[in-house]
């Protein structure tokens, strides 16, 4: 039976919201290689100064046995409870320009009640346009610049920006139907679609935060603050690489991705590069699950501060 309820509360004392901002959608749930959205997210409530405007209510849209809230036990009780939030949030980027955030997590439900909410607000607000950004696993070595596939009405950031234009059908997300209803709208939106290494896809890679901001800074002009990330980033790439070196099979892997990787970018067949010098064959490796099952238990394992290990900014 349909949700009649309403799935949105405003907050009282909301700040003004100037008219013609950029709407950030970042939305975590069906796929987040790298944990490129939910670190962006933990990053920006922490950088932005995010001050919300619309909670979007979790009875309505969260199925919390699909994914449980988290509560906290100290020794003989129960100390504090933390629900999932979805907001959409006035946020401020390193110059102190305005933008609106809506993070959190993707709805499992009403969909279309969802989509009809933020499209009543967008108008309300006048936003100029929709960014968000998702990112899936692909078997590209990590040496590599990180790819996107774009989509939209953004004409300029597709020619810039996509790497891989496929013609094909893929499960969809809350925010493929928010651009969807978006640009059937005449409204302006696009998507980008981060092409995140294969085997680092179970890690929280600060690259793939990075990324995912570089694309919504390109396309908002707004600037946001990611030195924290970037040494993050550093610390993190340097852990895989040391493990890659110690490890031949990694070695011959990442060598593999990255003939198929250049050539495919130079515009060659891909599969004419897909074996070395010595006949080795990707097909001879281990999976991408045992390869990134290693890396990961390596990457966990390193003695280091807390203020080391890869996170979500």
């Amino acid at each position: 039976m349909p949700f009649s309820g309403e799935i949105h509360d405003r907050v009282a004392n909301a700040p003004a919201v100037p008219h013609g901002l950029p709407l950030v959608l970042l939305l975590t749930g069906f796929t987040d290689a790298g944990s490129a959205v939910s670190g962006l997210i933990d990053h920006l409530r922490e950088t932005s100064s995010p001050e919300p405007i619309v909670v979007f209510e979790n009875d309505a849209l969260l199925d919390y046995r699909a994914r449980r809230p988290v509560i906290s036990f100290d020794q003989d009780h129960l100390t504090e409870f933390k629900p999932p939030r979805l907001e959409l949030s006035l946020a401020t980027d390193a110059l102190g320009r305005p933008f609106l955030l809506l993070a959190g997590y993707e709805p499992d439900f009403a969909w279309n009640l969802f989509a009809s909410t933020v499209l009543a607000l967008a108008a309300e607000f006048e936003v100029s346009g929709l960014h968000w950004v998702h990112s899936i696993a692909m078997p590209v070595p990590h040496t590599r610049p990180i790819g996107t596939t774009v989509s939209g009405n953004r004409r300029e950031l597709t020619v810039a920006h996509s790497v891989w234009r496929p013609r094909t059908q893929v499960p969809a997300t809350a925010g493929h139907l928010l651009e969807f209803r978006f640009v059937e709208r005449g409204d302006r939106a696009v998507g980008f679609v981060l092409l995140v290494p294969h085997y680092l896809a179970e890690t929280e890679n600060p690259d793939a935060v990075i990324a995912a901001a570089e694309r919504l800074m390109a396309s908002t002009g707004l600037v946001l603050m990611l030195d924290a990330v970037q040494e993050r980033r550093e610390d993190y790439l340097a852990r895989v690489d040391e493990q890659v070196a110690g490890n031949d099979e990694l070695q011959q892997m990442v060598h593999n991705l990255e003939r198929r990787y250049d050539a495919y970018m130079a515009g060659r067949n891909p599969d004419d590069d897909s074996y070395d010098e010595g006949g080795f064959s990707e097909r001879d490796l281990p999976s991408a699950d045992e390869l990134a099952a290693e890396l990961e238990r390596y990457l966990a394992s390193r003695p280091s501060g807390d203020e080391d290990k890869p996170g979500r900014g």
